[in-house]
Order: C-alpha cells, then structure tokens, then sequence
C-alpha cells in the first residue's frame, strides 16, 4: 500500500509539471531512482520518450545532458576530444622545459585540454544530471558496446588519463525508436520500459494539460481525429508533440469545433499533422470529413 502511494504522488508531481505518466512507468521511474539504474525506453517515434528525461530533469531540479545518436557516431564526438590547438600552444611553451618529457606528457594530456562531451560532462558534474542518450539505434554496435563500461560501472577510460570514475552519478535515460535490434548486454544493464501511443482518455488529459486554452468540445474531437488518423496507413503516424501542435493551430485559426470549421480551414491545419506528402495524399478531403463526420 505504501507503494501505491508512492507511485500515486509521483504521477501527481509529473502531472504538476505537465507530463502524464501512467502507473507502469510512475513505478519504473521510482526504481529508477532507488536502484540507480539506467532506463531503457522503446516505442515509436513521438510517443515521449525523451520527454521522460527532460521531466525527470525538471522533478530532481538538475540539468538534461543530452547525447543524439546517429550513424557513424564514434566515441571521441560522445565522451571527450583534445583541445588540440591548446596543447599545440602548450607544448612551443614547455620547448624551453628542462623536465623529463614524461612529466611534460603529463601536463599536456591532463584534464584542462580535455573538451567535455555528454558522456564524460554527465558523470564529472559535482551534482547528478540526467544523462539522455537519445535514439541509440540510431549509432552502431560499436559504440553500444562502448557503452557498456558506463552503464554497468559508471566510469569511462580514456587511453591518455586512464579510467575516471563518476564524481556524481547520473540518472541515465536511453531511448531507441526499434530501427535496429539493441545488444543483450545493454538491455541486461538497463531497466525497461515500453512506450505505447495514448489511449484516448490519457491524450485527452495531455491535451487539457498541455493546451488549457482549448474548449472541451474541441479537445475531445482533435484527440478521437488523431486516434483515428493513426489507424490509417500512414508513413508516419503523428505522435502526442503532433496532437500537441495541431491543437495550438486549431486555437490559432479559430476554430472551436472541428465539425462546424470550415473544410479549407482543418486542410490547412493538417500541416501540424501530417508531415510526408504521401501521408499528405492519403488524408484526402473525403477521407478528413469522413474522420470529422466520426469524432
């Protein structure tokens, strides 16, 4: 009972801060805390995965480090490179040095010619950050199991300086939108959560948190429009930052009920929506008045 409670009161502060958050990730996010643990989250693309980590920033009052993933992503762009112009500076200075080159090496790989990237940034702040690896299928295997070193160990080993431990541990947040399939030994470092689309009644409470400006009748018509746009077959289904988008344009155009808006009026809106063209041809004029003839 007394974790219900707990859960209960952190969905109710998540929803303070804007961000509605069922009770299987309310309690994961509890462990997460508790444990320590890295999170994995998976799911489509805009569903709020890295919403997660920019909430959980704002609940523990600290800052988001972020790291985008992307093909060719190499270690030195995640965790550190040389501020090569500094030591090149450095090294015409120590020409006239009588010390032994060892310890001359020494001044020039230490940590003030370091440049900080996401990965040594987070774990060397006095105070915890959260730590958000965004889309991770994106990067290869190779730097996946790069990772690992951090998320079992807290730590990274840079060749020149050797292993430096975590000064403050973050609160580490990887998402992964399933493009590729994740390595057994991340997802075994990690605790996991899957992010699924809204149901109506939680994309309603978003929209009413979110976009308070917005009349009930509306609300409820965007949102069952937006639920029935995702069940067509689309290239890219919008996610709750579309809904989110098409209701400010909604407000912005006038517009109070889908149902007595003008036709040109909801095709233009749809650009909040819908962002192929394909997806753009699907949702004909007949197709979008036959949604609004449903909400």
């Amino acid at each position: 009972m007394d974790r219900m409670s707990d859960v209960i009161a952190l969905q109710q502060r998540l929803l303070a801060l804007g961000y509605v958050a069922e009770r299987p990730l309310a309690t994961v996010l509890l462990l997460m805390n508790e444990l320590r643990r890295p999170l994995l989250l998976e799911g489509a693309a805009g569903v709020g995965k890295t919403e997660v980590a920019k909430v959980l920033a704002r609940l523990q009052a600290t800052d988001c480090v972020r790291l985008q993933c992307y093909e060719g992503l190499d270690a030195h762009a995640a965790m550190y490179e040389w501020n090569y112009q500094r030591q090149l500076l450095a090294i015409r200075l120590l020409e006239q040095d009588d010390r032994p080159m060892a310890n001359k090496e020494q001044d020039i790989f230490s940590e003030r010619y370091l440049l900080k990237r996401p990965l040594l940034e987070s774990i060397t702040r006095e105070q915890p950050v959260v730590l958000l690896i965004d889309e991770i299928d994106r990067a290869d295997e190779a730097f996946e199991a790069y990772l690992l070193e951090l998320l079992s160990d807290f730590q990274l080993s840079i060749p020149e300086l050797g292993t430096i431990a975590a000064r403050s541990r973050p609160w580490v947040v990887l998402t992964s939108n399933g493009t590729r399939e994740l390595s057994d030994a991340l997802r075994r470092r990690c605790l996991y959560h899957y992010l699924e689309y809204p149901s109506f009644e939680k994309e309603l409470l978003i929209v009413e948190t979110r976009v308070p400006a917005a009349p009930a009748a509306l609300a409820r018509q965007l949102v069952e429009f937006v639920q029935s746009l995702r069940r067509l077959d689309l290239q890219r289904r919008p996610g709750i930052a579309e809904t989110l988008d098409w209701a400010a344009a909604l407000l912005r155009l006038h517009v109070e009920r889908l149902d007595t808006a003008s036709p040109e009026a909801l095709l233009d809106s749809l650009a909040a929506l819908l962002k192929t063209r394909a997806d753009c041809a699907e949702v004909s004029p007949d197709v979008m008045r036959r949604l609004v003839a449903s909400c």
